[in-house]
């Protein structure tokens, strides 16, 4: 048996309220490798809770994050070798119930704390006390920025070159890193233009700084770049893919940066791609020294804790805005519990959030935090 530290103040591991940890649990598992989320994944209702190692620490997870890449994590697309079943969910917020000795030199049960790792999807998870990151309390806006903030803090600075005047254009802008885009971009005193899908995603955008924003089920986003930014945008930071990417391939000005984050679009087909017009890339790079990079964000680790770190400054001092989608608004109302998180895929590849999504899981016993 993996030791657990009988530290005298939690009560053998008893929450604030008196409860003890139950040796069952709720979580979602991927049983078979998909791209349709909903066939992919299974509702576990007895999984054994686990015990934490030495330099571990079991999390009650409160809030999780739901991201774009979760369905291609349960088509498989991610690493091959891995079978189902397997845990799913890449990052939650909760506090702390139990801890390995090791980990208590640095935590103490009933700490706030986010973490990135897979397996979020559960009522527990346990987290390497080395990769979790402790916080002044449990609030949904610290999980916002944990892959969404992180990604669209490291990307412009590794490859935006981001300076004064420049024109940046982000698709997607009203989304879960989106938003960060927008509000970095313009930190840097860039002409910021987003792309979204509603008038109300409009409103937000202009109340987070956009200078310019374009409703694409409305207007024709080439044409409008075509006729108020005829000399092209600078950067594009790129989420959506298909004929979008096309666009923003076609927009960039001379010596223009386009960075793919995602292509959400095609995540959902067998292929996980919609096509692009690949054929004209060298043609187009070439005519206008541009150039397109990737950015994903297990490649820039060494970096994530200094990004966290920044983030997390700028929003308690009050200069970031981290707007999160419990999705209110949605047809059944608020995520609530692991059985939502289907739901709340299917709002987010329906184009509905505004800012991150969220999934509160809520626990018989209310903590104090």
């Amino acid at each position: 048996s993996r030791p657990i530290l009988d530290m005298s103040y939690s009560r053998h591991f008893l929450d604030f309220q008196g409860s003890s940890i139950p040796s069952s649990m709720k979580k979602l598992v991927v049983t078979k490798l998909s791209q349709n989320f909903r066939e992919a994944v299974t509702l576990q209702q007895d999984s054994p809770v686990p015990l934490p190692a030495d330099g571990d620490l079991l999390v009650r997870n409160r809030f999780v994050g739901i991201n774009a890449s979760d369905i291609n994590y349960s088509a498989g697309r991610y690493d091959a070798s891995v079978k189902p079943p397997f845990d799913i969910g890449f990052e939650g917020v909760g506090e702390v119930v139990a801890l390995g000795l090791s980990a208590s030199a640095d935590y103490t049960v009933g700490q706030a704390v986010a973490y990135v790792k897979a397996g979020s999807f559960a009522e527990y998870t346990i987290v390497p006390a080395k990769q979790a990151v402790p916080l002044p309390s449990v609030k949904p806006e610290f999980l916002t920025l944990m892959v969404s903030g992180a990604t669209a803090y490291l990307s412009l600075k590794e490859l935006g070159d981001l300076s004064e005047g420049k024109k940046v254009l982000v698709t997607a802008a009203a989304g879960g890193t989106g938003q960060f885009a927008v509000q970095l971009a313009k930190k840097a005193k860039c002409h910021v233009i987003g792309t979204c899908s509603s008038d109300q995603k409009g409103g937000f955008l202009k109340s987070i700084g956009c200078d310019h924003t374009i409703n694409y089920k409305t207007e024709n986003v080439e044409s409008v770049l075509r006729k108020d930014y005829p000399e092209g945008v600078d950067v594009v930071y790129e989420s959506v893919g298909g004929k979008m990417f096309d666009l923003a391939l076609n927009a960039l000005a001379i010596k223009g940066r386009l960075i793919v984050i995602g292509f959400i679009t095609g995540y959902q087909s067998p292929t996980g791609l919609q096509p692009i017009k690949a054929e004209f890339l060298p043609a187009k790079l070439l005519k206008k020294s541009a150039s397109v990079r990737g950015f994903f964000l297990n490649h820039y680790l060494s970096d994530y804790k200094m990004a966290l770190q920044h983030l997390l400054k700028m929003y308690e001092r009050g200069d970031l805005v981290c707007e999160v989608d419990f999705g209110d608004m949605s047809p059944e109302g608020k995520f609530t519990g692991l059985e939502s998180v289907f739901r709340a895929v299917d709002y987010m590849y329906m184009g509905k959030n505004i800012g991150k999504i969220v999934v509160e899981l809520p626990h018989s016993v209310s903590s104090k935090l």
